[in-house]
């Protein structure tokens, strides 16, 4: 994010959301407001309830926050943004209708998120044929991007969807790695819930393990809506496995190790940016001491770039905390509100009658420092920055143990 003043945005961020009032829509927004501007929506979408909720809530608040201080800025010259958020409860169904019914509100200009890949596949096509652009902040599944056939050719599907997030195709070879090579652990067990994201991950890291030299003692698919993971435990202690990878989701996860560690196989856990979660550590208990996550970038907190962003998260009193895609969510925002800004410029400060495809090309072009570090998108829409960090579950807590890039 660039240094942008504080003074300026802490009245409206104690007020809490700026008063919008409008009337009357088209496609490039909302053309009338009380100011005399224009008032334009950022869409969100994400788990709102549910078992995910404490990621999805994170997403939300961070792309308010986004709004709020170009709002507060006015950085975009008459233009205000507001956000309407919707809940897709991590169903890939409900994510569609969300899809839907945004793309109907013709005062949307971009959409933020969602958190699963099993839903960005189900709203893709709706937004690509409105040519309105999405940019998730979670989304790691390879395909989103660079087309089924990704590990052999590679093909961009979708030109409006873009990522702030790096992929499994580094995600989950990044995880073998530390594995293999610094954790020490030549035989793993591999277990996914057979949702587009574990399934992926847990395929990624298995063929770079078995690259490596690693041995996969096991591998076995659970029902991520069962909470009884004891026969699956139970082969895992009569497989002789020195650690466990799963490729899923915190909610299940946390159980999973749990139970892994109760059937006597005292083993680490080890899964990707969907169980680096506070509930994982609160659903595993005491013996989830050891397991281990990879996530995207660097641990928010220990950025320079970031320090704005979490001081004013803080002011901002929002409830939940902005999680592990807060960073990424605020940044997937701005690239939207500097690809409005781009289109406003270029159009005598107004925003044309084709701005969400207009937007959608700017989305493709926008370089600026954020959050998370240098934000800007590939040929295929996906984030250039690659970084990724592992933490462990220490003292009820996760702790950073090492960041960088996958050495491919």
């Amino acid at each position: 994010m660039r240094q942008r003043s504080l003074i300026a945005i802490t009245a409206a961020l104690s007020a809490g959301a700026l008063t919008l009032t409008a009337c009357g829509s088209r496609d490039s927004g909302d053309k009338s407001s009380d100011s005399g501007g224009t008032v334009v929506t950022i869409g969100v979408d994400a788990p709102l309830t549910g078992d995910l909720s404490a990621l999805g809530l994170g997403i939300r608040n961070s792309v308010d926050l986004a709004a709020k201080t170009a709002n507060s800025q006015k950085y975009v010259n008459g233009v205000t943004f507001k956000v309407v958020a919707k809940d897709d409860q991590a169903q890939p169904s409900s994510g569609q209708q969300n899809a839907t019914a945004l793309v109907a509100d013709k005062s949307v200009i971009g959409v933020v998120g969602p958190l699963n890949s099993s839903v960005a596949e189900s709203m893709q096509k709706v937004f690509d044929d409105a040519k309105l652009v999405e940019v998730s902040p979670a989304n790691t599944n390879p395909a989103l991007t660079q087309g089924t056939n990704w590990a052999t050719s590679k093909a961009r599907t979708y030109k409006s969807y873009f990522r702030t997030a790096t992929t499994d195709a580094i995600q989950g070879p990044f995880a073998a790695q530390y594995v293999f090579n610094d954790a020490k652990k030549k035989k793993v067990f591999v277990i996914d819930d057979k949702k587009t994201y574990g399934a992926g991950l847990a395929g990624t890291f298995t063929t770079e393990f078995k690259k490596l030299g690693g041995q996969v003692v096991g591998t076995q698919h659970i029902n991520p809506d069962s909470k009884d993971f004891s026969a699956v435990a139970t082969q895992v202690k009569n497989s002789g496995a020195e650690a466990v990878y799963y490729g899923g989701e915190y909610p299940q996860a946390g159980p999973l190790s749990k139970q892994i560690k109760a059937a006597g196989a005292k083993i680490p856990l080890i899964g990707g940016d969907g169980i680096y979660a506070d509930d994982f550590i609160k659903l595993g208990g005491a013996s989830a001491t050891g397991d281990l996550a990879t996530s995207v970038g660097a641990p928010v907190e220990t950025l320079d770039s970031a320090k704005e962003f979490v001081a004013n998260y803080a002011k901002g009193g929002y409830k939940e905390a902005y999680g592990a895609y807060g960073g990424y969510s605020y940044d997937s925002a701005w690239s939207i509100i500097e690809a409005v800004k781009k289109v406003v410029d270029d159009n005598g400060g107004k925003l044309p009658d084709d701005a969400r495809a207009k937007v959608t090309a700017a989305v493709q072009n926008v370089s600026f420092d954020g959050v998370t570090g240098k934000v800007s998108f590939d040929e295929f829409g996906d984030a250039t920055n690659k970084q990724l960090t592992v933490y462990a579950v220490e003292n009820g807590a996760w702790k950073a143990v090492k960041s960088g890039t996958y050495a491919g």
